[in-house]
């Protein structure tokens, strides 16, 4: 792990590449990579409400409770952390800030059409959260998850008709937490078509801030 404490967000549309994003940042300088997408599956599965369609975000009551733990989990005195989906709405950033000091914030800009193309070729394993791009990182038989064998859906949401209004959604909830962010003087920008691109900037960014314990090249 880390020696150094850190705390990192990184926020991004859907499909932009975010979860991808932290990832290689828990690798690459031995930090806790904190899914709200991954906390909220497992807080459900233990009885912490429902998700009708099988997605972050989309809970019916108890959502408060999910929040208030995954806030606790981030702000744990043993995190040395990045997080991804989360804060969605300036109302949780302003919950987490209340709490937690955050180091930086990594903004991840993707075109609409990049981003409407990547959503329209995923599809997820629902149990797991484990996402497929019928492009560029196909399932190895169509339509079943390498891992457990179990079929593959394509969310409602993810679906071609759906995908422009949500982006919007996503821009209208993001704007004043981006803003807030950019006001500490905390927010990074990274703009590109496609993560392996993108994702030497990041690694630059972090390594002035922490030591990495791999190499760019390693990922």
């Amino acid at each position: 792990m880390a020696s150094k404490l850190l705390r990192a967000v990184v926020l991004g549309p859907p499909g932009s590449g975010k979860g991808t994003v932290c990832e290689r940042i828990a690798r690459s300088f031995g930090l806790q990579h904190l899914s709200s997408g991954q906390f909220l599956r497992e807080s459900l599965r233990g009885g912490g409400g429902e998700c009708p369609r099988g997605r972050p975000g989309c809970v019916a009551g108890g959502f408060a409770s999910i929040t208030a733990a995954f806030l606790a989990l981030m702000t744990a005195p043993f995190c040395c952390g990045a997080c991804t989906g989360f804060p969605r709405t300036l109302g949780q950033a302003e919950a987490l800030d209340r709490i937690c000091e955050l180091d930086l914030v990594i903004s991840l800009n993707i075109p609409f059409e990049t981003l409407k193309d990547r959503l329209s070729a995923r599809w997820v394993h629902p149990a797991s959260g484990r996402v497929y791009n019928m492009d560029f990182n196909p399932p190895h038989v169509q339509g079943v998850d390498d891992l457990t064998g179990e079929p593959l859906v394509q969310r409602e949401d993810d679906k071609p008709e759906a995908v422009a209004a949500r982006l919007r959604k996503y821009k209208d909830a993001a704007k004043p937490v981006i803003e807030l962010y950019k006001s500490r003087g905390i927010l990074h920008s990274f703009s590109g078509t496609e993560t392996n691109k993108i994702w030497p900037y990041v690694y630059t960014l972090l390594s002035g801030k922490i030591p990495p314990i791999l190499s760019d090249e390693e990922n």
